[in-house]
């Protein structure tokens, strides 16, 4: 059973950009997907990035050309580029993985949870 955990959230000005890193504790290579999810207080888990075991990547609209997200299987690691970050994007960011037994790459689809860490976009 695969263990993440996240790093790199902080705080930052509109307009800014930061690094997060999902490190897994052991080889995610061949994982079915993986992805970056958030959540605010009051509002529901999304998706904000995608990748397959293919490399395909997907975003939703509302991040799509400000996030970017890669995967270095040598490294066990997890990326997400955010940048020109707004304050909509203040949320708890979470790091999340489907082996591959189904159920798809949305929120309830995927098997393994990080515990989050927290991005701060100010005005």
């Amino acid at each position: 059973q695969v263990q993440l955990v996240e790093s790199g959230g902080g705080s930052v000005e509109a307009g800014g950009s930061l690094r997060l890193s999902c490190l897994a504790s052991v080889s995610v290579e061949g994982y079915y997907c993986m992805g970056w999810f958030r959540q605010s207080p009051g509002k529901e888990r999304e998706g904000v990035a995608i990748i397959g075991k293919d490399g395909k990547t997907r975003y939703p609209d509302f991040v799509k050309g400000r996030f970017t997200i890669s995967l270095d299987n040598d490294k066990r690691t997890l990326w997400l580029q955010m940048n020109s970050l707004e304050p909509e994007d203040t949320a708890t960011y979470y790091c999340a993985a489907n082996e591959g037994n189904g159920g798809g790459c949305g929120v309830y689809g995927m098997q393994y949870w990080g515990e989050g860490t927290l991005v701060t976009v100010s005005s």
